[in-house]
């Protein structure tokens, strides 16, 4: 009998990604919240922090399902969750009903983070083809933002018929990632050793393993800081625009470009570590640019220079794969999932303490909060303790 061919898992969660990530209402982001539900960007910024808190709560329970009951399964519930949360989103413009779509969205969120990941490794590993992971999973990142790019794209025209219309059409992508889910195969490690380890223990020893692996516990404290500190250019850079004179139709237009930065960075990223020399100094270079950029954006309301601004503060931002495929060199198989999900929770709940400080002082300046934002980033990147042989290949 013919062994199956679990590489054929690699574009199917491509797919599932780009399908997941079409959000088309990223187009009109904050103008949905300020204008259709008329709340404040403290408020906006709050209900963000509400999502990254439940993230944070069901970040490692959603990830031992994974591990317990199957990746599959896990992206398939994700898939459904995400229908059934912008259904609840759409129903009523109040603050409330928009907390209580954002606990499903983080549901379905979590079942999917980690969860992706780890069966791309997976299948990967089962093929005899881990070394191609950093590749695959910053292609994985690069269709999230392809998703993205579509979703920003055709989101501007949706919302000329209000906007909480691209709310509702997200449903029908995220509907089509629950059957590409469904059509998924588990690489044979699950069926040979998770059937005999319990719900509990699988968290018991995914999270002591993280706690006594130094390297994963420095690796994820740096990820940590600077995602949640570059974070803010995702809330804030509408406003920026808004600041500059830009009208809304073409917000899309200006998040669909900026996404195009990440996608050509990873999906060269061996050949710039190459050219660089070093592999620590590709992650201390882009903490530097996203910080610089950061400060461009707090002197200048000249549009040109904003839409730069923006533009190099989303491309190396962008760094939680390379990150990952670092990551993943130090975790075993049967505990993959729940490790990726353990370090997914520190960036959340950092994201959880650092929005609503972002939302009061954007409240007051934006451009202010961009100079303190950019301001952190550059002295993280001081500080910063990676060192060369953490990054092994």
């Amino acid at each position: 009998m013919k062994a199956p061919n679990y590489l054929s898992n690699i574009w199917k969660i491509k797919a599932i990604r780009m399908f997941s990530w079409m959000h088309f209402f990223a187009a009109v982001l904050v103008p949905f919240y300020t204008e259709w539900a008329n709340l404040k960007l403290s408020q906006v910024l709050f209900i963000n922090s509400w999502f990254m808190f439940w993230n944070f709560v069901l970040e490692v329970p959603t990830g031992t399902v994974a591990d317990f009951l199957g990746r599959k399964v896990s992206l398939a519930m994700g898939g459904i969750a995400a229908v059934i949360a912008a259904a609840v989103y759409i129903g009523k413009p109040d603050f409330y009903t928009f907390l209580a779509a954002e606990f499903i969205f983080a549901i379905a969120y979590t079942l999917q983070s980690g969860a992706d990941e780890a069966l791309a490794y997976d299948s990967l590993k089962a093929c005899n083809q881990e070394e191609q992971s950093k590749r695959i999973l910053s292609s994985m990142e690069s269709c999230k933002l392809t998703g993205i790019i579509i979703g920003t794209i055709i989101g501007g025209f949706i919302a000329k018929f209000g906007y909480d219309a691209p709310m509702r059409y997200y449903m029908i992508p995220a509907f089509i990632s629950f059957l590409i889910a469904l059509s998924l195969k588990e690489p044979p490690f699950k069926e040979n050793s998770m059937g005999r380890i319990s719900y509990f223990t699988i968290l018991k020893e995914g999270g002591s393993y993280f706690l006594k692996n130094k390297v994963l516990l420095l690796l994820t404290a740096e990820l940590t800081l600077t995602n949640a500190l570059a974070w803010g250019i995702i809330w804030l850079f509408q406003p920026l625009l808004a600041n500059a004179g830009l009208a809304v139709t073409y917000y899309g237009f200006i998040h669909a470009g900026a996404c195009l930065g990440p996608i050509v960075l990873l999906s060269n990223v061996d050949k710039i570590e190459s050219f660089i020399g070093p592999k620590r100094l590709l992650l201390l270079y882009a903490t530097i640019i996203t910080g610089c950029s950061f400060m461009l954006l707090a002197f200048t309301n000249y549009l040109p220079l904003v839409i730069t601004g923006i533009i190099l503060g989303f491309t190396f931002c962008v760094r939680i794969p390379i990150f990952s495929s670092y990551m993943n060199k130090y975790i075993p198989s049967e505990k993959r999932a729940t490790i990726l999900s353990l370090t997914s929770m520190c960036r959340t709940i950092s994201i959880v303490v650092v929005n609503p400080i972002i939302g009061f002082l954007a409240d007051w300046s934006v451009q202010y909060t961009m100079l303190i934002l950019g301001a952190l980033l550059l002295i993280s990147a001081a500080f910063t303790r990676i060192e060369e042989k953490h990054l092994i290949e």
